[in-house]
C-alpha cells in the first residue's frame, strides 16, 4: 500500500464556494450531520448486529487451508473472508489497541460483519508497530507493544475473527542492521529485499521472532496458531523488468547475479550472441536493460533473457522464505507470497514467480489520491472497474483473495464501492476481500470526521454498508458464475505483456473484452501452456448482464448508469437510480437524489420475501464538515473537520412480494446502530408496502416485516 500524505494533503487553490454546512431540514442534495458511534454501540445491543455471520473463535475446527481451488476450515467447510486491514495513519488512530480498547475494537469489527483482519504494518517502530524504536537496529520487539497485540489477537479470535499476518511491509532499516546504504533504503526495502543476502537474514531473523513467539491469552506461538489464517511473506514487492536499486551499490549487486546468472543458464554460444547484442565482448558484464524505450526497443533474445533472471530471482526468494516459514519454522497457516499490485502493468511475469504459493492475492484502488485526475463514478466506467482490474489474477485452482481494496474518500460516487465489489466477488468466486483500511481511535473523545482518504472507521457511508456488503459475500448471496473464461499464455506471451502499452491495461490480453468478468468467471489457467487463440467478444454490450441473471450492468448514458443486484436474499441499485428508473425483484425506489447506492438485504437465512428482518442501507455523498475540493477535484484544498455529513437519501421506496406481510414498519438508525427518530409505518398498495426515507438523516435502517 502507497501511503503519501504529502500527496493526500497537499495544498491546491481554494473554491470559491463556502463549505456545506449541516441542516436540521431534508433539502434535495443538502448534507447533514450523521457520525459513527462504536464506542456506544459497544455499550449497548444492536438490531443490526451482522456477528452471527462469524463462527466463533476463530480456528476452532482446525487451520485454514486449501482444497479444489478455494478456501476451506478444518473441517472441510467453505469459508470467505470478508476483512479489512488495521492501520493507523490518520491522526488519533492507533494500530496496536491498548488493552483497554481491544474489546471494543475487535465486537465493533465483528459487528460489521468482518471474519478476518490483515495486520500489515507491524513492522514499523514503537509506538506504531512492534519493533523496539529505542534502539539503532531493528532486531528486537518492544515488549509492551507486543503484548498489546497478543491481546488484541486474543480478542479478536474470541470473536471469530482470523488473522492475515504480514512479515516485511515497511520496515525501517537502521544503522545497527548491517544493511548496505540503510540510510537511503525505501522502508521495506522494495525491490533489494528480493535478493540481498543481508536483508533476506533479516526477514528470516523477524520471522522466526514473530512467528515463535508465544502469546500467553491464546496459549500458542503464531506458528502453530489456528486463527492465523495467511502468513504474507512480502507486502506489494516485485522486481520489474529493467529494475535498478536505490543505490550504485544494489546496482552493482543485481548486475552481478544478472551475469552470474547467465553464464549459468545459457550456453557459451547463446551467452556470446547476447554479448554481441549487449555490445559488449570477452569478459565483460552484460548491462541491464533501463528505462521504457530501452526494454521496448530490446532484440527478443536480450528482452527474454532479463525477463527470465527476474523471474529467477523472484521465484528463487519466495520458494526460499515459503520453505524457511513451512519446513524449519514448522509454520501450520497458509503462506501468500506477494500481490498483484500495479494495474498500470502487466502483473503476469510477477504470477509465473508466485503462483505456485497457497493464495493468489491481489490489489487495486478506485481512482485514488495519487491519480491526478478528477473523481468519476465507476459505474460510468465498468470496463476499468475495480471488479475487471481485480479479475485478472486470478489463477484456476487456486484460493484468490483482494486483500487491498478501496473506493477511497473524498469521491461523491463512494457508496457504489462496496456493494458493487461484494457482489461480483461473489459472481467471480473469490474468498476474500480486505478493505483498505480500518483504522483504531485511541481516545474516548475522538472527533467524528474522516481523517484519510482510505479509513472506514467513521465513514457513515462506508461502514454501514460493510455490513451489507458482509451479508452479501460471506453468505454467497450472489452465486458464483455458471462459465468460467480460462485463458492461457504462453510463456514468452508473458514476458511480452511487459512491453504491451498501458492502454492494454488491465489485462494486458490484446483482444480480451473486458467485460467478461461481468459476464462469466475469469480465470488464468497456465502461464506456460498453450495460448488462447482468440476471445469472443460479448454478445451484448449494454446492459451487460451475469450469467446468473443476479447482476445487470448498465450504462446508456453518463448520469444514467446503474448496477443492480437481484438476488433472493440481498438486491441492490448503485448508481443513477432516479434518471435509470430500474428496480429489482422486492425492491423499488423513486428519489430525490440523483446518485446513491440502496442496498436491501435479509438478516436472517430466509430471503427477503419472507423474512421478518431485513437491513436497508441508503447511501450518497459523504463529506466531512467545512470541507473542500481544488479546482480539477482531483483532491481537497481544505480537508475540514469534525461531524461527518451526509447527503441524506429521500423518497419513496416500495418493498414488494413481501408473502403473507400484515405490516411493516421502518425504523431510522445512529451511528451505533440505536434507533433514531420514531419508526416510519409503511402503508400498504397495489405496488407492495411503500414509505418514504428522509425525515431523519441516516444511511441505515432496520426494516421489521410481521408475517
Amino acid at each position: 500500500m502507497r501511503h503519501n500524505h504529502q500527496v493526500l494533503l497537499s495544498a491546491s487553490l481554494l473554491l470559491l464556494l463556502p463549505g456545506i454546512l449541516p441542516s436540521q431540514t431534508q433539502t434535495k442534495g443538502k448534507l447533514q450531520a450523521f457520525t459513527m458511534d462504536h464506542r456506544r454501540a459497544f455499550l449497548s445491543h444492536s438490531s443490526v448486529d451482522v456477528s452471527f455471520l462469524l463462527d466463533a473463535p476463530a480456528g476452532r475446527h482446525g487451520f485454514v487451508r486449501a482444497q479444489n481451488g478455494h478456501l476451506v476450515r478444518g473441517d472441510g467447510e467453505r469459508i470467505r473472508f470478508w476483512g479489512v486491514n488495521i492501520t493507523d495513519w490518520s491522526k488519533g488512530s492507533v494500530m496496536v489497541p491498548a488493552k483497554q480498547d481491544a474489546s471494543l475494537w475487535a465486537a465493533t469489527l465483528a459487528r460489521f460483519g468482518v471474519n478476518c483482519v490483515r495486520l500489515q504494518f507491524l513492522d514499523l517502530p514503537a509506538p506504531r508497530g512492534l519493533i523496539d524504536g529505542t534502539r539503532d537496529d531493528t532486531l528486537a520487539f518492544d515488549i509492551d507493544q507486543l503484548d498489546r497485540e497478543d491481546f488484541f489477537i486474543a480478542e479478536l479470535k474470541k470473536r471469530g475473527i482470523y488473522i492475515d499476518l504480514n512479515l516485511l511491509v515497511g520496515r525501517p532499516f537502521k544503522a545497527g542492521d548491517g544493511v548496505h546504504d540503510y540510510e537511503k533504503i525505501r522502508e521495506g526495502a522494495k525491490g533489494i529485499s528480493l535478493f540481498d543476502d543481508r536483508l533476506i537474514e533479516l526477514q528470516k531473523d523477524y520471522a522466526n521472532k514473530l512467528l515463535t513467539h508465544y502469546n500467553p491469552y491464546t496459549k500458542s506461538q503464531y506458528r502453530g496458531e489456528p486463527a492465523i489464517a495467511i502468513v504474507e511473506i512480502n507486502n506489494e514487492n516485485a522486481l520489474w523488468i529493467g529494475a535498478h536499486g536505490p543505490t550504485p551499490y544494489y546496482d552493482r549487486e543485481l548486475a552481478d547475479l544478472y551475469n552470474r546468472w547467465l553464464r549459468e543458464n545459457l550456453r557459451p554460444a547463446d551467452l556470446r550472441k547476447l554479448q554481441a547484442t549487449a555490445g559488449v565482448t570477452g569478459d565483460e558484464p552484460v548491462p541491464s536493460l533501463f528505462g521504457k524505450a530501452e526494454i521496448e526497443a530490446a532484440p527478443k533474445d536480450r528482452f527474454y533473457g532479463e525477463a527470465e533472471f527476474f523471474v529467477a530471482i523472484e521465484k528463487h526468494y519466495f520458494e526460499d522464505m515459503r520453505k524457511y516459514l513451512t519446513d524449519t519454522l514448522d509454520v501450520k497457516s497458509l503462506v501468500l507470497a506477494t500481490a498483484d499490485h500495479s494495474h498500470s502493468g502487466s502483473s503476469y511475469p510477477l504470477l509465473l514467480a508466485t503462483s505456485s504459493f497457497d493464495i493468489i492475492d491481489g490489489h487495486t484502488y478506485w481512482q485514488p489520491p495519487w491519480a491526478s485526475t478528477s473523481k468519476s463514478p465507476m459505474v460510468n466506467d465498468p470496463e476499468n472497474s475495480t471488479v475487471v482490474e481485480l479479475s485478472r489474477t486470478a489463477v484456476q485452482g487456486k484460493p484468490y483473495i483482494v486483500s487491498e481494496v478501496n473506493h477511497p474518500f473524498p469521491s461523491e460516487s463512494e457508496a457504489e464501492g462496496i456493494p458493487i465489489l461484494a457482489a461480483y466477488g461473489g459472481l467471480q468466486d473469490w474468498d476474500g476481500i480486505f478493505w483498505y483500511t480500518f483504522e483504531p481511535k485511541v481516545s474516548p473523545d475522538w472527533k467524528p470526521y474522516i481523517g484519510d482518504p482510505f479509513d472506514l472507521s467513521l465513514d457513515p457511508v462506508r461502514m454501514t454498508e460493510l455490513a451489507a456488503g458482509a451479508l452479501c459475500f460471506l453468505r454467497s448471496d450472489a452465486k458464483p458464475a455458471l462459465k468460467i473464461i480460462g485463458r492461457s499464455y504462453s510463456r514468452d506471451q508473458v514476458f511480452d505483456s511487459a512491453r504491451l502499452l498501458e492502454t492494454e491495461r488491465p489485462y494486458f490480453t490484446p483482444g480480451f473484452p473486458l467485460l467478461t468478468p461481468l459476464q462469466h468467471g475469469s480465470r488464468i489457467e497456465s502461464l506456460e501452456g498453450v495460448p488462447t487463440r482468440g476471445f469472443s467478444q460479448p454478445t451484448v454490450v449494454n446492459p451487460v448482464v451475469s450469467d446468473t441473471r443476479q447482476l445487470v450492468w448498465y450504462k446508456s448514458g453518463e448520469r444514467t448508469a446503474l448496477v443492480t443486484l437481484d438476488s433472493p436474499r440481498s438486491q441492490a441499485l448503485v448508481g443513477y437510480v432516479t434518471a435509470s428508473a430500474r428496480s429489482v425483484t422486492n425492491l423499488s425506489v423513486d428519489l430525490e437524489n440523483e446518485f446513491a447506492a440502496i442496498v436491501l438485504t435479509s438478516m436472517e437465512p430466509k430471503p427477503i420475501s419472507s423474512a421478518s428482518r431485513l437491513l436497508l442501507v441508503a447511501a450518497g455523498r459523504v463529506e466531512n464538515h467545512g470541507m473542500q475540493w481544488n479546482l480539477t477535484r482531483s483532491n481537497l484544498s481544505n480537508w475540514g473537520g469534525s461531524p461527518t455529513l451526509i447527503e441524506n437519501i429521500a423518497g419513496r421506496v416500495i418493498l414488494k412480494g413481501l408473502h403473507g406481510a400484515e405490516d411493516v414498519s421502518v425504523q431510522p438508525l445512529d451511528g451505533s446502530g440505536q434507533p433514531f427518530g420514531e419508526a416510519i409505518r409503511a402503508s400498504k398498495t397495489m405496488e407492495g408496502w411503500a414509505f418514504r426515507l428522509g425525515p431523519v438523516p441516516t444511511t441505515w435502517y432496520e426494516v421489521t416485516v410481521i408475517h
